[in-house]
């Protein structure tokens, strides 16, 4: 086969020169944007976070006043999104915003429709004219998808908690949007250090903004039990006492738990709990000593290392914690899926590993759920409609990487959450204090410019169900740690699994994720500056 001959000197020097000023133009046409909305300038149609599968600008913009209603249909879940809504904006703009189902002048309308079944579950239609605004959709996840987006096509201020000037514009035209993937998601570890409800709260109501559709909580590993199991105490009581470093640790109540899912219901956020097994259980075998194939209950564990510790695979009790575990997680949680973990087994051999998973497997299915594992599972049996949850490397090997696609072949559902990419943990550079890095530094950039669909060799395209960025929490316990290592990264694994492949563009993207700053700090968000994004001056 012939080489490929090289560029011509010239050429080659003519696209360096034109890449440069692209970008020195992307920089100065956000800087423009950034003050021209400063000034009231309306935010151009398309600058959301995830782009949009299509946009059509046209005609004079809306404008939001206090004559405004917020008209819904007769349903009460359009009525509940209404009301959310104008949660929202009452306190930045002053205004009423009454939630009413009867016509009004120049309101905001919000409509299901069985017209727009092309539209699917979450899509969307966002109509913008000066008579007003209409959000129309097949469900009630894409009316809230769609309202997300009206929230980003407003000024920024308008995520304040205080009165802000206005004017309250948003550009003319349509949106028309679904998603690339059903699978959205973020993943919050509060194991290693305990979160508050408030604190899960919090970070769902960000997610919500990005339209990430599913939160899948770690609720159990060497350094804390954080869900309550009424036939076995002791896994809160003494398991949950403690976290990394040794702090006080804590844990759900049921009425917590439920609460978490009542809140993330409201957002169109599925939860998907995780209790990790058959390894990662140091806390479970702490709390009893039956657990352990030899009957002693090692201490409590405050470090952060993984891969010590499992559940003895031969011993019945096993089991039978197993099922009442995944009994009374099942009736608590509504979603369709339990995830069971199973990574980093060390301390399990192969055959004992492939014999648990051919055990428990059949318990999530006996209480009417859908098994999700890390991607190890695949080198057991996954069950009919399982889902495998994909954190290898670039790195990783040809061996491991040919495993999962194999599984993917078979049936087997893909989770794509590659740990140099989207683990939100990551260090961004060896600068950054918060964090680890034993995937490498994932930058802004690093973590937005892959390609879901075609990341893993010889895996079927339609086995790619989404994508998801975990959390762990080794170093991490505030708030504040949460958004400085979610945010910036965050709102591009959003877009990978919402927008189409054709809008993935970083020089194009970063200007987007740049007028996201105003928004970010407005909601309280303490983000990373990445010197790589052209922030506005704030």
């Amino acid at each position: 086969m012939s080489q490929p001959r090289p560029l011509p000197r010239l050429l080659g020097s003519l696209l360096l020169v034109t890449a440069a000023a692209l970008s020195s133009a992307a920089a100065a046409g956000q800087a423009a944007a950034a003050s021209e909305e400063r000034a009231g300038a309306v935010r151009p149609l398309g600058q959301i976070i995830p782009a949009p599968a299509s946009v059509s600008p046209a005609g004079s913009p809306y404008t939001l006043t206090s004559a405004t209603r917020i008209q819904t249909d007769a349903t009460p879940e359009a009525r509940a999104v209404g009301e959310r809504l104008a949660e929202v904006l009452r306190p930045s703009t002053g205004y009423g915003l009454p939630v009413t189902t009867r016509p009004a002048p120049r309101s905001i309308r919000l409509r299901l429709s069985s017209a727009e079944s092309a539209l699917g579950e979450e899509g969307y239609r966002l109509k913008s004219a000066p008579g007003g605004v209409t959000i129309t959709a097949l469900r009630p996840a894409g009316l809230f998808h769609g309202v997300q987006t009206l929230r980003q096509l407003l000024p920024a201020s308008v995520e304040e908690d205080t009165r802000q000037g206005g004017p309250w514009q948003v550009a003319g035209g349509t949106i028309t949007d679904s998603p690339r993937y059903g699978h959205r998601g973020a993943m919050l570890d509060v194991s290693r250090h305990f979160l508050t409800v408030e604190q899960v709260k919090r970070y769902i109501d960000h997610l919500a903004l990005y339209k990430i559709n599913k939160l899948h909580l770690h609720l159990s590993d060497d350094q804390g039990w954080r869900i309550a199991i009424d036939s076995w105490p002791r896994l809160t009581t003494y398991g949950g006492s403690t976290e990394v470093g040794g702090g006080p640790g804590g844990y759900y109540t049921k009425a917590q738990y439920r609460d978490i899912l009542r809140f993330a219901s409201s957002r169109y956020m599925e939860i998907v709990p995780e209790i990790d097994m058959p390894g990662h259980t140091n806390a479970a075998l702490a709390s009893y000593a039956e657990l352990n194939c030899d009957g002693v209950a090692p201490p409590l564990y405050t470090g952060t290392a993984v891969g010590f510790s499992s559940l003895c695979v031969p011993k019945q009790v096993t089991y039978d914690f197993v099922d009442d575990v995944i009994r009374e997680l099942a009736a608590l949680t509504p979603g369709r899926y339990i995830h069971i973990g199973g990574d980093e087994a060390h301390s399990t051999s192969r055959e004992d590993y492939v014999a648990f998973m051919n055990r428990v497997q059949p318990i999530v299915a006996k209480y009417g759920k859908t098994v999700v594992g890390w991607h190890q599972l695949t080198g057991a049996s996954p069950a009919k409609g399982a889902l495998a949850q994909y954190w290898g490397l670039d790195g990783t090997s040809q061996a491991e990487k040919a495993q999962v696609a194999e599984a993917a072949k078979n049936g087997t559902g893909l989770i794509l959450s590659p740990a140099d990419r989207i683990y939100l943990d990551m260090k961004y550079n060896r600068d950054t204090k918060l964090g680890l890095a034993w995937a490498g530094y994932v930058s802004v950039q690093r973590s937005y410019d892959w390609n879901p669909g075609a990341y893993l060799p010889g895996a079927p395209a339609d086995a790619i169900k989404g994508v998801e960025a975990p959390l762990w929490t080794e170093t991490i316990s505030e708030n504040e740690h949460i958004d400085h290592m979610a945010f910036p990264r965050l709102p591009g694994v959003a877009e990978l699994g919402w927008s189409p492949a054709a809008t993935h563009d970083w020089d194009t993207y970063k200007v987007r994720l740049a007028a996201q700053g105003p928004r970010l700090s407005a909601l309280g968000i303490d983000y990373y500056r990445s010197p790589q994004v052209p922030w506005p001056a704030q």
